[in-house]
C-alpha cells in the first residue's frame, strides 16, 4: 500500500513565532498583563533570526497591528523594558530630511550581533514589593463601663 505522494514544490509550513517554555516559566513573564504580551509577541514576529537589535517597531505601527490605541502601547514597552524583555537600541528622532525615524528594539532572549551571550535579564527579575505599613487597629472604648 502506498502513501501520500510527495508534494513537489512544498514550502514548509510558513513563519511562526515560538514562546520557549523557560520564558513563560518566568517570574517576570508571570506577572505581565496580556497587553506587554501580545506586543512581545509582535515584536518577536518581527524578528527574523539576524535583525537582533534591528527590529523596527514604532508606537504607531505596534497600536494597528494589536488593534488599540497608539497611546495604550507605550506604557507597554516601558514595563517589557521594566521586566527586561526587550531593549531600545535606538531611539525615536527625526532623520536628516525632517521625517520621523521609529524606535529599534532588541530581544533580551537572544545574543545581539557583537556576539555576546544573551542578556536574558529577565531571568533575573523579582517584583518589588510594597513597604508594609503598620496595622491601625481601631481602640474601641468602651464607654460607661467600669470594672
Amino acid at each position: 500500500m502506498a502513501g501520500k505522494p510527495y508534494k513537489h514544490n512544498k514550502r514548509g509550513a510558513g513563519r511562526f513565532v515560538q514562546l520557549p517554555e523557560w520564558l513563560m516559566a518566568t517570574e517576570a513573564w508571570a506577572v505581565l498583563k496580556p497587553g506587554p504580551r501580545a506586543l512581545y509577541v509582535e515584536l518577536k514576529r518581527r524578528y527574523t533570526g539576524s535583525n537582533n537589535g534591528r527590529i523596527i517597531l514604532s508606537h504607531r505601527d505596534a497600536a494597528a497591528a494589536l488593534g488599540v490605541h497608539r497611546n495604550t502601547v507605550g506604557p507597554w514597552f516601558n514595563e517589557l523594558e521594566e521586566h527586561g524583555f526587550i531593549q531600545m537600541t535606538q531611539a525615536p528622532h527625526l532623520g536628516p530630511s525632517g521625517v520621523g525615524k521609529a524606535s529599534v528594539w532588541a530581544l533580551d532572549e537572544y545574543p545581539l550581533d557583537d556576539m555576546k551571550p544573551a542578556a536574558k535579564r529577565f531571568m533575573r527579575w523579582t517584583a518589588k514589593q510594597k513597604p508594609r505599613t503598620k496595622n491601625r487597629t481601631h481602640i474601641h472604648i468602651a464607654i460607661g463601663r467600669t470594672k
